[in-house]
């Protein structure tokens, strides 16, 4: 990923700060799958599965997308599993270089992604303090906002107690807290806000709103739609790879869930053709702007 003040000709230097340049991702992987040639079936076959030789083969992860997002947005990225969102993410966050194309942000980008330092066996409180040195806090300033991350996570007594203790929406809401507790430009969310808690939703829902305004640019992954549309500003919806649909988080989250449902249902033609008519009108959509005069995407 690259970094710069001065993200693409062009554009506007105080407005973008993500810009996905034709990108794609490709991995190369092994493969347990026996190829019916000349001479590798039967016995042979099995032997070759015996002593771990085993082909390479091409999984396309995202296919090539572009996308410009602004200041101010909240992007929320919907999907079925294994249609690419995460891999997004880990292109947008650094942590991964795609195959093909670039990803520019104005910022290094921050992934809600603090699992890693926090240990079970702990409470939440020391866990806040691990959380939040991982991301790069001093003590003094992780002294000065760990009461309102313990007011966000809305665990009240129960942070005294070891996370193993938590149920999975408790620890939910504390990952989110403790990751909200710092300003980033740029902030990334994966899978963090799946909480039936209500009152929580309206507490993250301010946090998300005020980082919002105050920083940058907002990505969130979430299978809850209701997440989706309420936190989001904009949306858009991945399927094997493809982009199919970007923006208002209504029409988009409505014909991902209609979408859905058909498949639910066996309707696969039905569905296939909703996925080919979002896919068209998305392309048609990305020409007209790239005409001149308009910004493209």
């Amino acid at each position: 990923m690259a970094v710069s003040s001065d993200l693409t000709e062009g554009l506007p230097r105080k407005q973008a700060t993500v810009v996905i340049d034709r990108v794609s991702m490709t991995y190369r992987v092994h493969s347990t799958e026996v190829r019916a040639t000349a001479g590798r079936t039967g016995i042979l076959g099995r032997m070759r599965r015996s002593i771990g030789e085993s082909p390479i083969v091409s999984v396309y992860a995202l296919n090539e997308m572009s996308l410009v997002v602004e200041r101010g947005e909240s992007v929320g990225i919907v999907g079925r599993n294994g249609s690419g969102k995460s891999t997004l993410m880990r292109l947008i966050s650094g942590q991964s270089n795609p195959t093909t194309g670039a990803v520019y942000a104005s910022s290094i980008p921050i992934m809600l992604g603090v699992n890693a330092a926090l240990v079970p066996e702990l409470s939440g409180d020391h866990n806040i303090v691990l959380g939040c040195l991982a991301m790069g806090l001093t003590r003094n300033q992780i002294g000065e906002r760990f009461d309102s991350i313990v007011d966000l996570s809305g665990l009240d007594k129960s942070i005294h107690l070891p996370m193993k203790s938590y149920s999975a929406g408790m620890s939910s809401r504390l990952r989110f807290a403790i990751a909200a507790s710092i300003d980033p430009e740029i902030l990334l969310i994966d899978e963090a806000l799946n909480t039936g808690d209500a009152q929580f939703r309206d507490r993250s829902k301010r946090r998300m709103d005020e980082l919002r305004l105050q920083a940058g640019s907002v990505f969130l992954v979430s299978h809850s739609l209701e997440t989706i549309t309420e936190m989001c500003t904009r949306v858009i919806w991945l399927d094997q790879g493809d982009l199919l649909m970007d923006g208002n988080p209504a029409e988009v989250t409505g014909a991902y869930a209609g979408f859905a449902r058909h498949l639910s249902k066996g309707n696969n033609q039905t569905a296939s053709k909703m996925r080919l008519e979002a896919r068209q009108k998305l392309i048609a959509t990305q020409v007209l702007e790239r005409t001149p005069g308009r910004r493209s995407a």
